[in-house]
């Protein structure tokens, strides 16, 4: 069994053209990416980040006993669905970032989760990473993964404008798109994994935000957003610093209780200089406030303007499994 493995990426893009029966298409899941390293009867959890996860998910501890005798490693979501069945990331946002025993046992009852198995890396001893996708799906469909709290979602080959059209009445965020010969290339953002979304939506470092004013006062009233230039592997290659560039703000889609979880964190993180790049532009209003920009959050947005910031941005939440210098713009 391998260990610590980076899940492969999707490339944001469009559907293919024409024929698409050389594809499998699957919903794209609005959640948390995980990897589950099932063996000798006992789960272990870990994010995109390499992080361990497991204790934050006591209800999924079970499925490597349900899947017993094998030994396996299954890259998928975990997702909390609302009463309708969907995912609902909102949801999710109160198992985020738990650590205490009580607190996560309590909110595992209140807001269960479910993981969506979507591929099979390891079966056995054996390794399916270099086999084609479409094998990896037969092998994962012959485990029959079906419980309270995991499932294996089936995957369409072709059909991805219907399944898109689908996902788009039953307001999911999008599919992703698999060529059905493509390896699994760990760690990779390929372009044999395209990611279609329903609307833009992706992941910004906060930088700072403006004071709050009316209901919020004593609060925020914008989050400061944005990503940097290269990741930090391309900044290795090419010898010079990430730069941290602005993407404009986002005041709407907060809870009441997430401005009161946010604001303390972002004191926490505050500065007194601007972490973005000067030369590229930044918030314009003078009573901007900066902190340390290594909180991730996730933004929906209709659209980029010219001066690059974004249009009708909703805030969708704090993600814990990205690190902050991984963010860049996508697409």
């Amino acid at each position: 069994m391998p260990e610590h493995v980076r899940p492969m990426l999707a490339r944001l893009g469009q559907l293919p053209e024409g024929d698409d029966s050389d594809w499998g298409f699957e919903i794209k899941w609005d959640g948390v990416r995980a990897l589950a390293y099932l063996q000798k009867g006992k789960a272990s959890f870990e994010s995109r980040s390499l992080e361990r996860i497991s204790h934050r998910y006591p209800e999924l501890r079970s499925l490597a006993e349900a899947l017993a005798p094998h030994d396996c490693l299954l890259d998928g979501e975990i997702v909390a669905l609302d009463e309708d069945g969907r995912p609902s990331f909102q949801l999710l946002q109160s198992r985020m970032g738990v650590s205490s025993t009580e607190t996560i046992a309590r909110r595992a009852a209140e807001s269960p989760v479910t993981y969506m198995a979507f591929d099979l890396l390891h079966l056995d001893g054996a390794s399916t990473m270099p086999l084609p996708y479409s094998e990896r799906r037969e092998l994962l469909a012959g485990l029959d993964i079906a419980g309270p709290n995991w499932q294996a979602p089936r995957h369409h080959v072709g059909e991805g404008r219907a399944l898109l059209e689908m996902a788009r009445r039953q307001s999911l965020e999008g599919i992703v798109g698999k060529l059905l010969a493509s390896p699994y290339r760990a760690g990779s953002r390929s372009g044999e994994w395209i990611k279609v979304r329903n609307r833009p939506r992706q992941e910004f470092v906060i930088g700072g935000w403006t004071p709050g004013e009316g209901s919020r006062h004593g609060s925020f009233g914008a989050l400061l957003l944005g990503y940097f230039d290269a990741s930090r592997e391309e900044a290795q290659r090419r010898g010079e610093p990430q730069r941290f560039l602005f993407a404009g703000g986002v005041g709407t889609g907060f809870t009441d209780s997430e401005l009161a979880r946010l604001t303390p964190l972002l004191h926490e993180r505050e500065r007194t200089t601007n972490p973005f790049e000067p030369a590229i532009g930044g918030p314009k209003r003078r009573d901007s406030r900066f902190c340390e920009p290594d909180l991730v959050c996730e933004v929906e947005y209709t659209e980029w303007t010219r001066e690059n910031t974004l249009r009708q941005a909703s805030y969708k939440g704090l993600r814990d499994d990205k690190d902050a210098r991984d963010v860049i713009r996508e697409g």
